[in-house]
């Protein structure tokens, strides 16, 4: 009876989206015929009540505030000054201005919080430059499809506050789990690119003309924005002054700010970022707000419980959990967007999760990097689409360009598992 119901709701909920239904308005469509049909509990007073209870969140009003910090960024100077600051120091490492993309998604990462943004920031300053230098193409795509994923992972980062709300664990701390494993995954990428170099010399152009420790420093200026309001945003939540909403207040300001110095605070970019992130935020509260209802008609219905007691009775070791449910998001990934993903399923998912000992907060760093994978795998690859906007390229070859940095992500994951003190040591010194 229960399997009969779920493949019931799936193939409603394919069959409303397949019908062009905006995503949130899909996900209450599918939760009202569930209740109405499977329980007796009355459908119109449990929407109005979780429809509210999601919207009016206090927790969520980071989320707004993350997204317009990102956009007045996206329409600043902020990454032509970033690779002004970071190409004089690359010049001796194997791979050189090819790890312009990698370091400057990890550090924009850090201030844009949306992986789609990154992508398309870093992707517009660094793709002429690098093709007009003579590096491959492959590579300085693959590198950029790769790294840009790093938007979710590196704080703040708009799927972990979503994730944070729907699973009831403490953002901040969230944020601070995701910089080591960003870090890390970002040296992964690096270390490729270095082999890759070294395996094909002669298709890395040569080195520019070389300049001194002094001129380095000096362009090294260029740096100092962005890196100010990095130390802002996460050093105020992990001293403690700040929660992970009123930090995103602080990202605002300080974006501000920095548009003021470089003159790029008009009218136009001030309205043109504020309707941005005001559309974004609507169309990611509207998925919520379908999320929440689903779960609850869900739970009315049993299922999560039914499946918890499923995966319960197979058996599975902590590993082989792990790799199945990678497998499961990888799949889901294909077909639908990371916080669509994450509010889908996390209602469901958690009581299996919590039951199997996992810790929530390591369980949420790796839901992000699965979901990360998400964003380069076709047809429904985020990422994938924005590269296919800047690039005119087909999806299928962007998506074999990306390939190396999807199975650098498979290995991430399993150091993840077997060192999950990567991503609790950092939580746990905050905690303290």
């Amino acid at each position: 009876m229960d399997l009969t119901i779920t493949l019931l709701l799936i193939a409603a909920l394919f069959l409303i989206l397949a019908s062009g239904v905006w995503i949130g308005l899909a996900l209450t469509g599918v939760a009202w015929i569930g209740m109405e049909l499977f329980t007796s509990r009355p459908v119109g007073d449990a929407m109005a009540m979780t429809i509210w209870g999601s919207a009016s969140s206090w927790t969520l009003t980071a989320l707004p505030l993350f997204i317009w910090m990102g956009e007045i960024l996206f329409r600043t100077k902020l990454s032509e000054d970033m690779f002004k600051g970071l190409a004089p120091w690359l010049d001796k490492l194997p791979g050189r201005l090819l790890h312009t993309n990698i370091i400057g998604s990890t550090i924009f990462a850090a201030v844009s919080g949306s992986s789609a943004a990154t992508c398309a920031t870093i992707g517009k300053m660094t793709l002429p430059e690098l093709k007009r230098r003579g590096y491959p193409e492959e590579m300085t795509i693959g590198t950029l499809a790769g790294a840009s994923t790093l938007g979710l992972l590196i704080p703040p980062s708009i799927i972990m506050i979503v994730y944070g709300v729907t699973a009831n664990v403490s953002i901040a701390q969230l944020f601070i789990a995701g910089v080591v494993p960003g870090l890390l995954l970002g040296g992964l990428f690096m270390a490729y690119t270095i082999v890759w170099s070294l395996l094909n010399p002669e298709r890395i152009p040569p080195a520019d003309q070389p300049l001194g420790f002094l001129q380095k420093l000096y362009a090294s200026r260029h740096l100092i924005p962005v890196v100010s309001l990095i130390g802002a945003v996460l050093g105020s939540i992990y001293s403690g002054i700040a929660t992970a909403t009123e930090a995103a207040a602080v990202g605002v300001v300080g974006a501000m700010v920095i548009a003021l110095v470089q003159n790029e605070l008009n009218w136009k970019n001030f309205r043109d970022s504020l309707l941005g992130a005001t559309r974004l935020y609507c169309m990611i509260a509207l998925i919520l707000a379908g999320a929440a209802f689903l779960t609850l008609a869900m739970g009315y219905i049993g299922l999560p419980r039914h499946l918890a007691e499923w995966i319960g009775s197979l058996g599975l070791s902590p590993l082989m959990l792990t790799l199945a449910l990678m497998a499961f998001f990888i799949v889901l990934g294909c077909f639908l967007d990371g916080i669509s993903i994450v509010v889908l399923t996390m209602g469901v998912l958690l009581p299996t999760v919590e039951a199997a000992g996992f810790d929530l907060i390591w369980f949420g760093i790796f839901v992000v990097v699965v979901v990360e994978m998400a964003q380069i795998t076709p047809p429904v690859g985020f990422n994938l689409f924005v590269l296919q906007g800047m690039t005119k390229k087909e999806i299928t070859w962007l998506a074999r360009v990306a390939l190396p940095m999807f199975f650098l992500m498979v290995l991430a994951i399993l150091l993840l598992y077997f060192f999950p003190g990567l991503v609790t040591w950092l939580p746990q010194q905050m905690a303290g």
